[in-house]
């Protein structure tokens, strides 16, 4: 399996490359157009890592786990829900969660499974589907949950999820991964919260793709964030939550201030 990652060095410059045992080889190019080894390489503790891709968007789902519907009495829907988290959400591996100025109340963590585009994709297929994705990250789709019902006219989905830093991704964009026996592990302050199978999806990364293929142009580097299951909850200041999925590494990242 191969993980791609992204990197700033000490000096500022950032490249990528594919991650190997304690070291980066280093690509050069096009990270979603055959990019090629440049044979050098670089210790991974040495550099700091960085969003592994740059999204135009993340597409993030809702109810879109068995478990999770049947706990809040929802009936599994017929297409895909979804909402747009903006680029200017986006924050890194290691990076801190920033409270909104503007918002006081509970901010919540939702550890997900990522899909990664890797090339245009416009009214695929399922069947051609999988041909679209270069690969899975790591995603705390973070929410400021009290802003969701604040005004009872409309349900404020997009703005509770879209204040900067709350598109948390990454380590890594593993590429060749099965997803079908794999289990997601939140923990906050080293405590298990989440656990759950990604078997349990109502749509799987295929038919997502496809879909939302339907309702938008998805482009190289865009982010569906698959949705979570139970366990969500609240991070006070200070906290430490850990999105894990074996072969896809740790997201860790800090509620600050």
């Amino acid at each position: 399996m191969k993980l791609w990652t992204r990197f700033k060095t000490a000096h500022g410059r950032i490249g990528f490359g594919l991650l190997q045992g304690d070291h980066i080889l280093e690509h050069r190019g096009d990270l979603y157009d055959q990019p090629v080894a440049t044979g050098a390489t670089i210790a991974r503790d040495a550099v700091d890592l960085l969003c592994p891709c740059e999204p135009s968007k993340i597409v993030a789902l809702w109810n879109n786990y068995h478990a999770l519907g049947a706990k809040l009495g929802k009936a599994a829907p017929s297409h895909p829900l979804f909402l747009i988290k903006p680029a200017t959400t986006l924050n890194g591996p290691g990076a801190v969660i920033r409270r909104p100025a503007s918002y006081a109340g509970k901010i919540v963590f939702e550890g997900e499974l990522g899909i990664v585009i890797g090339k245009q994709a416009s009214n695929v297929s399922e069947a051609s589907a999988r041909d679209y994705i270069l690969g899975y990250t790591l995603v705390n789709d973070v929410t400021a949950a009290e802003i969701i019902e604040q005004d009872g006219n409309f349900a404020q989905w997009t703005r509770a999820k879209g204040f900067d830093t709350f598109g948390c991704l990454g380590p890594f964009i593993a590429e060749d991964f099965d997803w079908r026996e794999a289990e997601l592990v939140t923990t906050l302050d080293g405590t298990q919260r989440q656990r759950y199978p990604l078997a349990d999806m109502i749509f799987n990364p295929w038919q997502l793709v496809a879909r939302l293929s339907q309702d938008m142009t998805l482009l190289p580097g865009d982010v569906i964030a698959v949705g979570t299951s139970i366990g969500v909850g609240s991070m006070k200041e200070g906290a430490l939550v850990e999105v894990s999925i074996d072969g896809l590494g740790t997201l860790a990242n800090r509620m600050g201030g």
